[in-house]
């Protein structure tokens, strides 16, 4: 398997860095973030087992890294496909956040995102990938509210700190 790039800074300059390197030194990297909406309902997904860090927890629908040189709309694109066989959707930018989450096993996600919403009808086709997704539901913003209030445990560090800090930029609430 090939190690995946990514763009992070190391010394105050961007440059490729291995992500499992850059999560162990905590390193701050580019990250994408993808709210896909059918009106006031959230897609989100579970995470698969198998993931490396923060596995069978619920995100938002869809997160990732860009690789070395890919454009930020681009890789929401793409990793909407290869997680939840999603295409044929616009992706909006709302803008762009920085958090820093300790996420287990000794990792540190410390991200400047990109964040962007998709605006659909709830009929949206999704085929998740079993590697990447176990599980997606659509839930409503306060009932995720909610949700994430009374077990926050079972949510991404990320969503909850997207719904707590950030809810105004990407949802305008």
């Amino acid at each position: 398997m090939t190690a995946i790039m990514i763009p992070a800074w190391v010394d105050g300059v961007l440059q490729p860095v291995e992500k499992l390197d850059a999560h162990l030194r905590g390193l701050r990297h580019k990250a994408v973030s993808v709210f896909v909406m059918a009106g006031e309902q959230l897609l989100i997904q579970r995470r698969a087992l198998g993931k490396y860090h923060t596995p069978g927890l619920w995100a938002n629908t869809c997160c990732t890294h860009p690789e070395w040189d890919e454009a930020d709309d681009i890789c929401a694109l793409r990793r909407l496909e290869e997680e939840l066989g999603i295409t044929g959707v616009q992706v909006v930018h709302r803008g762009q956040v920085e958090y820093r989450a300790d996420v287990g096993g000794g990792l540190i996600e410390h991200e400047l995102v990109e964040v962007f919403v998709v605006q659909t009808d709830a009929g949206l086709p999704v085929h998740a990938n079993p590697e990447e997704v176990m599980e997606t539901r659509w839930v409503s913003l306060n009932a995720l509210r909610m949700d994430i209030a009374a077990t926050p445990e079972v949510f991404t560090p990320w969503l909850r700190i997207y719904m707590e800090q950030h809810s105004a930029l990407i949802f305008g609430t």
